[in-house]
């Protein structure tokens, strides 16, 4: 032992041995100097080859031929490293926790058995058992009672003091469970009655002042022939053109549909000329009173038609814009004992039984009128108003900058039980039992669930769409699914969804796993077969999300088997004991079943590794209009309507989108996911798949809904099919055919990877 200290002494003291020295500072930089020995120090050294001041040669001595020294000092040095290595070991040595990482089955195996874990580190993920185990022991039909008392107020108006309670409530919720909660604030104009001027509708003698009215209707007195037209659909007025009824310049008389929305409704009456439009409810479709009011809007859009494409902040207020879906004549609705009065005297023709024309108004003779006027009068006024929409977030463990969020509407025409008052209860609910899930029971979510609570819903989602049209750029890259629960209780033994077609397998997983409520079975179960998605229409609350932000997007609803809405959104019926009667006395179960299944689907999208968007959906929903378009081309080609086109570029567009498509699945296969960052590729690449179905060749200002198969406008692929203006339908088709092949390009992931040959 003495002669190896003797042996590496010397070597220390042999001056052969790098030395690091700090010189002072050069142009602002500090400069390490590498010295070998003190006689190795020289002005100047070569740089390729060029004698470079300032750098120090590197000249060593020549080597020692004494062998055994070098035999004892790398024994030496060996024996210091054992040494130290063992020390080391035993003063540091503790269990070290394994990181998540991206496997299949989302579980992760400890090489210590039940290691002490600080509590700062990421848990080992769950298995998919235990984590909807939890969720069901967490979610308390008790504490969702307590909340839908605590919540269900006489009045909700968006804007008013008691949205503000409402607001101070849900914002004290979530911080006292920790999930930083914020506001995002909107500065807007909503059009309320005015009490000094009520609304007017004048026929023969009859003076009527309804209470209830359309928000955003165009102001001002018309009068004009009253004919009345059904639905006011297309066939609607193909029956009023072949009875030769004149609806320009007239005041329409039409009936409320769960199928069409006021907007709709009036926009279709606009576009044949009427003057005005009156909308009652029919007990055919409407089972309640002959005096109950209805509320609504008829803004053929989504958000603050003032502010259209941009949120609404103080800062863009000074500006003179307006939304293209605001109605151009007034429109008011009437309650069924009004209409019945003006349909007695109406006058006209009569309506054949079978032409779907007539109702089970009392005492009345459905004609189509055309003879007798009437006179209407719109004196609604803009009043400004803050809204607040709330928001906690609770943090994902692995990509916390990738989010799913879960929001429900706050407001509501009157008590708005059903429409309002039960989502917002089951999202704090769900809030509190997946905070309780991490915080308790140690679930640790991979990526994060943004919790949020909007105003002005019934206005036309308005404060959810402020919000995104603020925020459009980061959530189209880092928000990957939306899921609304707005009415997600409207009654009992079946259920209906609109989604996303990426979302649509893990909704029909979903409800095979979930036991109805009130049915035996599970919720798939109760639908006997029948086709549960619709169509995402546009008063849908999830439509922005998806239609302008390109976020797959969801709402779902427990419903009444043979129902296709709630009948008593829009009236003062909107209450307790009518929601109450629709599910048997069991909405504090039914509400959970929903919780369960919103829960389940929260907890799926942010717990797997791999993002459980099923691609092959889409493939299908764009194969559909493609196939039409080929052939819509083949024949106008063959009419001589068209030339110079070929169908061949919209077909390679699909066919790009498909290969893209499969080449993702595949990859998927091949990747390692015990590798995070390859994990995190393979869903970046999977979120790109809806958001890139926007249209970038239309400005959100003008076009909002930019979606190429869910969106409204010219761009889309069924707009395509019913242009007549053939050099119209070239650029529309040279652009939608770009889009839909640009979007395959970004599905595959490296531009090196992209083939645009066509």
């Amino acid at each position: 032992m003495e002669r190896v200290r003797t042996a590496f002494n010397n070597m220390v003291r042999g001056g052969r041995y790098s030395r690091f020295s700090l010189q002072p500072e050069r142009d602002g930089v500090q400069h390490v100097e590498v010295r070998l020995s003190e006689d190795t120090l020289d002005d100047t050294t070569e740089v390729n080859g060029q004698p470079a001041a300032g750098y120090p040669s590197y000249q060593p001595h020549p080597a020692t031929k004494r062998r055994h020294q070098y035999f004892y000092m790398a024994l030496g040095t060996l024996l210091i490293f054992l040494i130290g290595l063992l020390i080391g070991f035993v003063s540091h040595s503790k269990p070290q926790q394994q990181p998540i990482s991206c496997t299949t089955s989302g579980a992760v195996q400890s090489s210590v058995e039940n290691p002490p874990v600080p509590a700062e580190a990421p848990k080992p993920s769950m298995d998919w058992r235990d984590i909807t185990r939890l969720l069901s022991e967490r979610l308390n039909a008790q504490t969702l009672t307590k909340a839908l008392s605590d919540i269900d107020v006489a009045s909700r108006t968006a804007g008013s003091s008691e949205d503000q309670l409402l607001v101070n409530r849900i914002l004290l919720q979530f911080k006292q469970q920790e999930m930083k909660p914020w506001m995002g604030i909107n500065n807007v104009q909503l059009p309320i009655q005015d009490s000094n001027q009520p609304n007017t509708v004048r026929f023969g003698k009859e003076v009527f002042h309804p209470k209830g009215y359309l928000a955003y209707s165009a102001k001002g007195r018309v009068q004009g022939k009253v004919v009345y037209g059904n639905y006011a659909g297309p066939k609607d007025f193909s029956l009023l053109e072949d009875k030769r009824v004149a609806v320009a310049g007239s005041v329409m008389l039409i009936r409320a549909s769960p199928q069409i929305s006021f907007a709709q409704q009036v926009a279709n009456a606009a576009s044949k000329g009427a003057a005005a439009v009156l909308v009652y409810p029919d007990p055919q479709e409407y089972k309640y009173n002959d005096d109950t009011e209805l509320f609504g809007h008829v803004h053929l859009g989504s958000g603050d038609p003032n502010t259209p494409g941009f949120p609404s902040i103080k800062h863009t207020r000074f500006l003179s814009t307006r939304s293209s879906g605001l109605p151009s004549i007034p429109a008011q609705t009437l309650t069924a004992s009004m209409a019945a009065a003006i349909l007695r005297d109406i006058g006209g023709p009569e309506v054949e039984a079978h032409s779907g024309f007539t109702g089970l108004l009392s005492g009345v003779t459905y004609r189509l009128g055309g003879s007798v006027n009437a006179t209407v009068e719109i004196n609604n006024v803009q009043v400004d108003r803050e809204l607040h929409n709330v928001f906690g977030v609770i943090k994902g463990f692995v990509d916390p900058d990738r989010y799913v969020i879960i929001g429900a509407q706050r407001d509501s025409w009157g008590r708005g039980y059903a429409r309002s008052t039960v989502g917002t209860a089951v999202l704090m609910e769900l809030a509190r039992a997946v905070y309780e899930m991490v915080e308790k029971d140690e679930f640790r979510p991979r990526r994060s669930i943004v919790f949020a609570s909007w105003s002005a819903g019934e206005y036309g989602n308005v404060g959810a769409t402020e919000w995104l049209e603020g925020y459009l750029p980061s959530l189209a890259h880092k928000a990957f699914t939306y899921i609304s629960l707005d009415g997600v209780v409207m009654g009992k033994g079946s259920f209906m969804a609109s989604a996303s077609p990426l979302l649509r397998g893990l909704i029909e997983k979903t409800i095979k796993d979930v036991r109805s409520p009130t049915e035996p079975g599970t919720v798939y179960d109760t639908l006997e077969g029948k086709d549960w998605l619709r169509p995402m229409a546009l008063d849908d609350p999830a439509y922005p999300f998806l239609t302008s932000s390109g976020i797959p997007s969801m709402s779902f609803h427990i419903i009444t088997k043979g129902e296709e809405a709630y009948s008593y959104y829009g009236t003062g019926l909107d209450n307790k004991d009518h929601l109450d009667y629709s599910t048997g006395q069991k909405t504090p179960e039914t509400a959970i079943a929903a919780a369960t299944l919103a829960g389940r689907m929260v907890l799926r999208l942010v717990h797997d590794h791999r993002l459980p968007l099923d691609l092959s959906r889409n493939v299908e929903a764009i194969d559909e209009p493609v196939s039409k378009l080929v052939r819509h081309i083949a024949q106008l080609t063959k009419d001589g309507t068209l030339s110079n086109v070929s169908y061949t570029w919209i077909a390679s567009a699909g066919g790009s989108y498909s290969k893209a498509t499969a080449d993702l699945n595949t990859a998927f296969l091949n990747t390692d996911f015990n590798d995070a960052e390859a994990c995190r590729i393979i869903n970046e690449r999977i979120m790109v798949a809806e958001q890139c179905l926007l249209s970038p060749y239309v400005t959100p200002q003008d076009t909002p809904f930019r979606h190429l198969l869910a969106g409204r406008g010219a761009h889309t692929l069924a707009s395509l099919l019913e242009t007549s203006d053939m050099e119209h339908f070239k650029v529309q088709l040279a652009l939608a055919t770009w889009t839909l092949q640009s979007c395959a390009d970004s599905m595959a992931g490296q531009i090196w990877e992209v083939d645009n040959e066509m």
